[in-house]
């Protein structure tokens, strides 16, 4: 990046870039565009890091609520002019605050401006807060603003209130928070075509590394395409391997080994065993019409 293209810089992890985030990216976007010689050339860059800082300081992995590729193109559909996804390193971890701001921050990204959390902590140690950030900025020449916190009645959207939700099934609020359904993605892969047999060929999505709702069957929108999502280990034959199963209403395709996005709409029904394939044929047809009307 050259010296001349200024930044306003959002730094954090941003996963899901749910409601808040996106207000975030909004207060960014207004920096940069205020009147002034500098600030009027700035662009909005976001400033994330992958793997997660706590996974590579305390092995703590939680579930992402999407990839890395998928966190870049919806920062960029909501405002951001530019991500640098940074690796998160021991090394990365250990800079002082000061080589942080000076290396990363200034010499790096030009930035003009920086948007980051009130709890924001940085450096080795975490030494850094805010505080020590707008120091550093009035010595190397960038402002520090505090993040706007967007909320409803029940609080601060946030990520954990994205994760929650999903782990009780209730997309109708993660999908709130989010500002979209939640989604999930893969690879389709080739199962046993059972689905075939009963009459409902199904897609078997693979390499899902986002969170997953509780085991069930789901409405859904697999890209631009309407279907019913079976999730869980199919207990009416025996099975005992999780399996994302998706039919498709009225497509008859190959999909074999390519890329899919499932938006995940709407729970139909908690995953149970049946007496046998008739009785699991008869309430998959009831599921696809329930389906079928809630896409609707």
């Amino acid at each position: 990046m050259s010296a001349a293209l200024k930044s306003v810089v959002v730094i954090g992890n941003l996963d899901g870039v749910h409601r808040g985030h996106q207000a975030v990216l909004r207060q960014a976007r207004a920096l940069a565009d205020r009147s002034g010689r500098d600030l009027a050339r700035s662009r909005v860059l976001v400033l994330t890091f992958d793997p997660h800082p706590a996974e590579v300081l305390h092995g703590k992995v939680k579930p992402r609520l999407c990839t890395v590729a998928r966190r870049v193109e919806l920062l960029r559909v909501n405002g951001a002019d530019d991500v640098v996804v940074e690796p998160f390193t021991k090394e990365l971890a250990a800079l002082t605050p000061e080589e942080f701001a000076k290396e990363l921050l200034s010499a790096r990204l030009h930035c003009t401006a920086v948007v980051v959390g009130q709890n924001f902590r940085f450096g080795a140690q975490r030494a850094g807060d805010m505080n020590t950030l707008r120091e550093l900025g009035a010595t190397l020449g960038f402002e520090v603003v505090a993040s706007e916190i967007a909320s409803d009645e029940k609080g601060p959207f946030s990520s954990t209130r994205v994760r929650d939700a999903i782990a009780a099934a209730d997309l109708g609020e993660a999908a709130h928070v989010l500002g979209r359904p939640h989604s999930i993605s893969g690879v389709v892969e080739h199962g046993d075509k059972r689905g075939r047999t009963i009459g409902f060929p199904t897609a078997n999505l693979g390499q899902v590394t986002e969170l997953l709702p509780p085991h069930g069957v789901y409405a859904v929108r697999a890209d631009d395409r309407p279907g019913v999502m079976n999730l869980g280990v199919r207990p009416t034959v025996d099975g005992t391997q999780l399996r994302i199963e998706v039919h498709l209403f009225d497509f008859a395709g190959d999909l074999y080994d390519q890329p899919m996005r499932v938006h995940l709409v709407e729970r139909v029904r908690e995953e149970r065993k049946f007496a046998g394939l008739d009785e699991l044929k008869a309430q998959i047809a009831k599921d696809a019409a329930l389906a079928r009307a809630i896409l609707e």
